[in-house]
């Protein structure tokens, strides 16, 4: 389908840009540089939308710059939101004029979509603020990464452009740090692991990810693995994300034979070990369902101010009943 001529769209502003140096990098990325305030793939949909331009000609992502380039970077003024602001009460554990981080409750979507138009993190958010950056798009303002909605814990959040871009750069760059907690099913042959495993979409059941073989099918993808506690049965481990992709923990923990307790898509038919009496496995069942989902939490989350320069970390407990779990099975370990 032909894109919309820039001329016919509303401009904001115009940004030129001249190479002097950088010459065989990709456009998108050169001008991610040059235009910190912009993430490369806000800069990626200008592209796709005709509106970076060289001598009046619209290139693509993958165009390699040439010394003396005279770039033009149309920017539109930002979309009205069409998500309604929402009093749905938030733990902020932090905010400035740039960020706000957040420990999402588990059950909460990060951001509208289709199924979940209402009741979003972005929802809440736009009920405390309307300083919320646009890279994301009208539908995820602000939103620099996501938890999975049955996930709990910390998120940071962009009031601007500049915070924004400069946030993803960090994750993008692997120099934002991310831990969750998490307890697997299984004894651990390991204290600790590198997860090396690239993940793209099912072949069949096209909700769920997998570690796919295939490399042109999936995209790279680390978690490093850390024993934290041995539960006779079970293992708290600390996840660390070296990338970010969709399921990323369950998918690799289930992959290497130790999936997440409660997960509802990805930890199988398990049942206790046989130590375990009939009264306990339905108090078992019973923790486990109060859990709402898996046995996850993003409980670290550090990082670099986008503005200040000022290293930053946060921490939030796991929610209670992920903790009255975990010390219903302390009570019952030989």
């Amino acid at each position: 389908m032909p894109h919309e001529p820039a001329a016919m769209t509303e401009i904001e502003r115009i940004e030129s840009v001249k190479v002097t140096d950088g010459a065989g990098e990709r456009i998108d990325a050169y001008l991610a540089a040059q235009l910190p305030e912009m993430s490369r793939s806000a800069i990626g949909r200008l592209i796709d939308e005709g509106r970076v331009t060289i001598d009046g000609k619209p290139v693509k992502a993958k165009y390699k710059v040439k010394t003396g380039d005279e770039i033009t970077v149309e920017i539109p003024p930002p979309v009205p939101s069409d998500i309604t602001p929402e009093e749905i009460p938030l733990d902020v554990i932090y905010e400035d004029s740039d960020i706000i981080v957040v420990n999402k409750p588990r059950g909460m979507t990060t951001h509208p979509a289709p199924g979940a138009p209402a009741g979003t993190l972005v929802n809440a958010l736009l009920a405390r603020t309307t300083d919320l950056s646009g890279v994301g798009g009208v539908q995820r303002p602000g939103i620099v990464h996501r938890l999975d909605k049955d996930t709990s814990g910390l998120l940071v959040v962009a009031k601007n452009d500049a915070a924004h871009a400069g946030l993803q750069s960090q994750i993008q760059k692997r120099m934002a740090g991310r831990k969750y907690l998490a307890l697997v099913w299984g004894d651990t042959r390991f204290e600790k692991a590198v997860v090396d495993a690239p993940i793209g979409r099912h072949p069949v059941d096209r909700k769920k990810m997998a570690v796919i073989a295939d490399e042109t099918k999936a995209r790279p993808a680390v978690t490093d693995l850390t024993v934290l506690e041995r539960l006779n049965g079970f293992t708290l481990i600390e996840a660390s994300l070296k990338t970010g992709r969709t399921h990323q923990i369950r998918v690799h923990c289930a992959y290497i034979g130790h999936p997440v307790v409660g997960d509802p898509v990805y930890g199988g038919k398990r049942q206790l070990p046989g130590r375990f009496g009939v009264a306990d496995r339905a108090e078992f069942q019973r923790l486990v369902d109060n859990l709402g989902g898996q046995a996850l939490h993003a409980y670290k989350l550090s990082f670099t101010h986008p503005r200040t320069g000022e290293p930053m970390e946060f921490e939030a407990p796991m929610p209670p009943e992920m903790a009255a779990l975990i010390d219903w099975i302390r009570g019952r370990a030989v």
